[in-house]
């Protein structure tokens, strides 16, 4: 039984009734343009066929109650309720309930309809890995809402409202790439985000490459302290280089000038000047359908990442030069914020099966953990099932 038919199944058994609509929205994998995203830069993500669903009806109660299947919890909240994060009951919201609550919150400041629903959810998108499991459980709420409210907004507009909830209401400083990429995918592209003027495009991907994903196994851990340290360091350099902000910074100038910078904040700026640099370079590439090109873009970013950025681990280096080594690789590195986490492999579709298989295979002899390696496609984004 597929997820969606398993999701249906189990409304019943909570609600008593089918569902009256089931929302999708995907994870995410940033192909290009790391750590950029708070310099103003260019990113190159693509929403993948992995999601979170959410099967939904309007509900005559006060209060909205949700069902996490893969969690096996309930929680129920109402308007009146989330200012102070807590139940109906007055006990405190669990923590994956604020994500949705957060929906509720940014929808209503918008002074948009947010009717109660009932609803149960589950997701393949792996939680903790970097792909953006929490921004695919926001717009899949953010599709309920807008079907029982009845009301439309364009999809951006929808991500900056996700990416307010889990900002404002949640707590967690994240940008807008992940929200973005979840409710703006389409099947076989990736997107071309512009991150100060929110301008984008989509990019078609070649049809004869799979992104395979290959989870460490070893938890992010960018800590915050280790996170402010390197957006400290890029507004540092920018303003010792005379530049609103690392993105105004053209990589001639940087290598003309990088001496009158600090050796530390030199490295973390030398990273996200190049990194923006090769950010608008894969669109020509792609679009001129150069695939090994893209691929060496890829394992530049990682290089980078792990010795100016400092942001790699061992096993995320473990797992991206034994990805090097397999045929029908064409680039791999480190995604996400880092320390931990998935790699993401831009593999030929011919290769994909036998290059996960043994990329699994050596990872768990060299580092003896047990990874995940998931082949993806790039996917549409957020809506009705």
């Amino acid at each position: 039984m597929n997820i969606i038919d398993q999701l249906a199944v189990t409304y019943r058994e909570k609600f008593g009734h089918t569902p009256a609509h089931i929302a999708r929205a995907p994870g995410r994998v940033n192909l290009l343009g790391e750590h950029v995203d708070y310099n103003d830069g260019f990113v190159l993500p693509a929403a993948i066929d992995r999601a979170t669903y959410v099967a939904f009806s309007p509900t005559n109660a006060r209060h909205s109650t949700l069902w996490a299947v893969d969690l096996h919890q309930k929680a129920s909240f109402s308007l009146e309720t989330i200012p102070s994060k807590t139940q109906a009951d007055s006990s405190p919201l669990p923590e994956w309930a604020l994500y949705p609550a957060g929906v509720m919150w940014a929808l209503s400041e918008e002074n948009l309809i947010v009717p109660n629903l009932n609803a149960v959810y589950s997701s393949n998108v792996p939680q903790g890995s970097g792909l953006s499991s929490s921004a695919s459980i926001e717009m899949a709420f953010m599709i309920a809402w807008q079907m029982l409210g009845n009301w439309t907004l364009p999809s951006m507009q929808r991500a900056l409202l996700g990416q307010k909830a889990e900002n404002k209401y949640v707590g967690v400083n994240c940008g807008i790439m992940d929200q973005f990429a979840s409710a703006c995918g389409k099947r076989d592209h990736a997107l071309y985000l512009d991150c100060r003027s929110f301008e984008w495009q989509t990019v078609p991907l070649p049809n004869d490459i799979a992104i395979v994903v290959a989870d460490t196994s070893v938890p992010r851990s960018l800590s915050d302290s280790a996170y402010n340290e390197r957006r400290s360091a890029c507004e540092e350099g920018a303003r010792l280089l005379g530049a609103k902000s690392l993105r105004d910074v053209r990589v001639e100038d940087f290598h003309r000038n990088k001496n009158r910078l600090p050796e530390m904040i030199a490295r973390r700026a030398q990273h996200v000047v190049e990194e923006i640099q090769r950010a608008e370079q894969s669109v020509f590439l792609l679009k001129q359908d150069n695939v090994k090109a893209f691929g060496r873009l890829m394992n530049e970013c990682h290089d980078s990442l792990r010795d100016l950025y400092e942001v790699s681990c061992p096993e995320l280096n473990v797992m991206v030069n034994l990805a090097r080594e397999l045929d029908g690789c064409y680039g791999a590195r480190l995604t996400g914020a880092g320390f931990g986490g998935c790699t993401v492999n831009l593999v030929a579709q011919s290769a994909a099966e036998t290059f996960a298989r043994e990329l699994a295979q050596r990872y768990e002899h060299e580092t003896n953990k047990e990874p995940r390696v998931y082949i993806c496609h790039a996917d549409d984004g957020a809506g009705v099932v």
